[in-house]
């Protein structure tokens, strides 16, 4: 009983510790974007200007996360993960002091340097860290704190900006890493590289199998699929994040405080969906099929807020089921992955296939920028659920892929 109880208390301060980390990160990737207006101002820029510093931003990190999953393997996530988090520091400390476009260019950049190491080392830490019987849960929290990095950002900096300006606004964002920082310092124990013990069973029996050569990997069209997977979400919650309040104010004719609210209730609605994510994620091997159900239902109401026929206050709703629906997914993708990945290879498949998120981030503005100049505001919600339903299909080709490894090995 006391081994039992010392294994949870570890297992949960491994989660909170890289759920502290990813969320610090999701915090950074609107590092800049809701001190736009005050940039913009002191800069002279034009809105193109502006969107570049985020297009470099998710460059560097695709290109950089992709890499920094070989680095994990060799080094270890512990220092790679630490590596990041200071990076994230530097570049708030850079952004804050810039002068020109360039040195702002210079702090986005070095911004999504920072940010490119989190996924491949949070993920190898939690599975190396966390008990199996665990992991949904320590996804799903994985994935709750992404979504808070991201709802708190605008709330800070934008609150210290509006009364001390926006250099201020980026200085005390600097501190928070660096407090992230001394934590894990302080437990860097609990994130040593010894793994824990898990059972074989399922997709995990894959892992048992040495796939030889650095880019074996490669080879796995699972991971291709998970890519793609990642490309389809990433399209899809771009469009969510940078055209869903606009495409919501032309459509419906809302005001910018309800437009506001709908993503808003999408972003609180896709932490609850996680949370219930983790729970189903626990109890089922078959996570293609849950990632089948979830992204159908948030395809399905996706297309209706496109047609119009509901009212302001019921698209509020449905923007917030849509949010539910891709959170559910979440802690089941995350597995899916797990188990498409060889044992002695998880930060190189992390690192690659989570670049396809930074992909389609990078990607994503400029498609759903081109509806909205088409004068097509609906099509938003068409494309956000056509590439849901991408992502059914990857996903069950992702899952249908590692039972047919599982059963030849």
């Amino acid at each position: 009983m006391t081994t039992q109880t010392n294994n949870v208390k570890q297992d949960a301060l491994v989660i909170g510790l890289v759920g502290l980390a990813h969320g610090i990160s999701h915090f950074f990737h609107l590092i800049l974007a809701p001190l736009f207006p005050w940039i913009k101002e002191a800069f002279s820029l034009s809105y193109a200007e502006l969107g570049l510093l985020m297009t470099v931003f998710f460059i560097v990190s695709g290109i950089g996360q992709a890499l920094s999953g070989f680095v994990v393997d060799k080094l270890g996530a512990r220092a790679v993960l630490f590596f990041g988090v200071s990076c994230l520091g530097v570049s708030a400390l850079a952004l804050s002091v810039a002068q020109n476009y360039p040195m702002l260019l210079a702090g986005s950049m070095l911004a999504g340097l920072g940010n490119s190491v989190f996924h491949p080392s949070d993920y190898t830490l939690l599975n190396k860290r966390v008990s199996a019987a665990r992991l949904g849960y320590a996804f799903s929290v994985h994935g709750i704190t992404g979504n808070l990095g991201w709802a708190a950002a605008p709330v800070f900096l934008i609150g210290i900006a509006g009364f001390a300006g926006w250099r201020t606004a980026l200085l005390a964002a600097a501190l928070l890493p660096f407090i992230v920082l001394a934590i894990l310092f302080v437990y860097r124990d609990v994130l040593q590289a010894e793994e824990m013990p898990h059972p074989v069973t399922g997709g995990a029996a894959l892992s048992v199998k040495a796939i030889e050569g650095t880019m074996a990997f490669m080879r796995l069209p699972a991971v291709w699929m998970c890519f793609a997977f990642f490309f389809m979400t990433a399209m899809a919650l771009g469009g969510i994040q940078s055209f869903a309040s606009v495409s919501l104010r032309e459509v419906y004719g809302m005001s910018l405080g309800w437009a506001t609210a709908a993503y808003t209730g999408y972003m609180l609605a896709s932490a609850a969906g996680m949370l219930w994510g983790g729970f189903i994620a626990a109890k089922t091997t078959q996570h293609d099929r849950t990632i089948t159900m979830a992204f159908s239902v948030a395809g399905c109401f996706a297309l209706l807020l496109a047609t119009g026929w509901v009212g302001p206050a019921l698209a509020v709703v449905l923007m917030a089921a849509i949010g539910f629906g891709s959170g559910i997914a979440g802690p089941s993708r995350d597995l899916l992955i797990r188990a498409a990945a060889p044992k002695n290879a998880t930060g190189r498949v992390y690192g690659v296939v989570y670049s396809g998120l930074d992909t389609g981030l990078a990607c994503s503005p400029l498609l759903f920028g081109a509806v909205m100049d088409a004068h097509h505001p609906s099509w938003i919600f068409v494309c956000i659920g056509v590439f849901q339903v991408m992502a059914i299909l990857t996903a069950v080709n992702v899952g249908a892929n590692t039972k047919a490894r599982a059963l030849a090995a």
